[in-house]
């Protein structure tokens, strides 16, 4: 695929026409082929015999021209080019849920089974995590900054993380830590903060769909940048005790201290607390599958309350993802210190088959 490049000023007709140059558009591709960044082809049209697929952007001016090459990534699906050129009135194939959140989240949630007739089991959807009754929240103390904030002894918020921001400007988590403060309700920054991220939301159109070894799964239709803030994980907070009352059901449980490597602080908390999502209360974060080699990692993060035992995990991308490719990451499981109620160890086969699998979630 070739794509002919940006001119400079074809719509001014009375004008000599000039070489192209490396800027705007020009450059964007340059840059890309530098940092190996993949890009996405939004605009084409068929072939009159309908054998082939011809991209067309500009046609060449001047005497200088630049020309890209487009290849396609190695495992790059082909339904990305069916998503492409579908029309909004068309029915997707397999749609058998329009919207899972019913019309809790900004952007609708579908679920796609082209496998069979299956449908997920019925649930509330919620989209804050739900807490024990005795739990008091406090709001958090928040920074002054009123333009924004930045990299300084003067933004509180940047303090509580080591003297940064830990987003760059794009929303990109710049590096993975055991707990990171976003900016609050008491903070005087306005929403455009780039030190408010995950609390806004998932900015990717993501879909549920069936996986005929795994079951449900979940994907997303858009391109995910590394760093990328994807969903929360969003369940209903339990006593160990709670949970144990639940461990005849097929259910997954986050233990919210696995993930952090604060001794001092989460030592003996997994006996205290665990977020559990299980067939009652969840949100789309239920349905990402786990895998040894996962493209997400939770990441704890406090913005609305001041409990560092019982942060908000966030899941953000490990690696550039490519659109509809299943959303992983790894359920933090240690193999055999899972256990029912009579003492016996409970196991629970890993199907994801990756190269690093152990074979076992527990």
């Amino acid at each position: 695929m070739i794509y002919t490049a940006q001119v400079g000023n074809v719509m001014y007709l009375e004008k000599a026409l000039e070489d192209k140059k490396l800027e705007h558009g020009n450059l964007s591709l340059k840059n890309s082929l530098d940092e190996q960044t993949p890009v996405t082809v939004i605009r084409g049209c068929e072939s009159s015999d309908g054998k082939s697929k011809t991209y067309v952007y500009n046609e060449p001016h001047g005497k200088l021209d630049f020309k890209f090459q487009l290849d396609r990534i190695p495992g790059q699906l082909e339904l990305v080019w069916k998503q492409v050129k579908s029309k909004k009135f068309e029915v997707q194939e397999g749609l058998c849920v329009t919207d899972i959140s019913q019309g809790k989240e900004p952007m609708p949630k579908c679920v796609v089974n082209t496998i069979d007739d299956e449908k997920p089991p019925p649930f509330t959807y919620i989209t804050s995590v739900i807490y024990l009754d005795w739990l008091c929240l406090s709001l958090p103390s928040g920074c002054d900054c009123i333009i924004g904030c930045s990299d300084s002894g003067k933004c509180a918020c940047a303090v509580k993380n080591g003297g940064e921001i830990p987003f760059n400007q794009n929303g990109a988590i710049i590096e993975a830590k055991p707990l990171l403060y976003e900016c609050g309700p008491s903070c005087r920054c306005p929403s455009t903060c780039h030190n408010r991220v995950s609390q806004k939301g998932t900015k990717f159109q993501l879909e549920i769909f069936k996986i005929e070894t795994r079951g449900w799964g979940v994907r997303s239709l858009n391109f995910i940048i590394l760093g990328s803030f994807v969903c929360e994980y969003i369940g209903e907070l339990l006593k160990e005790k709670e949970t144990e009352e639940r461990t005849g059901n097929d259910e997954y449980l986050f233990d919210i201290g696995n993930n952090y490597n604060d001794s001092s602080l989460w030592d003996g908390l997994s006996t205290l607390f665990q977020t559990h999502i299980w067939h009652l209360y969840e949100n789309i974060g239920r349905f990402i599958n786990h895998s040894c080699t996962p493209n997400l990692y939770a990441q704890n993060i406090l913005f609305d309350h001041d409990d560092r035992r019982i942060p908000h995990i966030m899941l953000f991308s490990a690696e550039n993802i490519l659109p509809l490719l299943e959303l992983t990451y790894h359920y933090n499981y240690m193999i055999d210190p899972v256990r029912d109620s009579n003492g016996n160890i409970r196991k629970k086969e890993c199907f994801y088959g990756s190269h690093e699998c152990s074979g076992r979630l527990y």
